[in-house]
């Protein structure tokens, strides 16, 4: 009972630490494609790019403003990726041009 009510009297405050955490999103690579063609996020949140395939990947932006670039990406690895501004952020496979990816960055 005593536990209980601490657990209560903390609530608050651990709610507030979730509130400091950033949301991650995972997009699974598998079957040289991306497991969406698009998600959305909010400023400040990051993108995981899971490789669940046999082969390597490049994955990379070159949108104004957002680039970035993974760069070789082999079975199993998973790189996050950070979308701190506002924007629509085109994301593809430099080594499967058919991989595409859209990311809405907004508020």
């Amino acid at each position: 009972m005593i536990l209980k009510q601490a657990l209560w009297r903390m609530m608050p405050v651990l709610l507030g630490c979730g509130a400091m955490l950033r949301a991650e999103t995972v997009v699974d690579q598998k079957d040289r494609k991306f497991s969406v063609t698009e998600v959305t996020v909010k400023p400040g949140e990051k993108v995981s790019f899971k490789n669940s395939d046999d082969v390597a990947h490049n994955v990379f932006s070159v949108t104004p403003g957002l680039e970035f670039e993974i760069q070789r990406q082999g079975p199993g690895e998973k790189s996050a990726v950070p979308f701190n501004k506002e924007g629509t952020v085109e994301v593809r496979c430099s080594i499967h041009p058919r991989m595409k990816l859209t990311v809405n960055v907004k508020k």
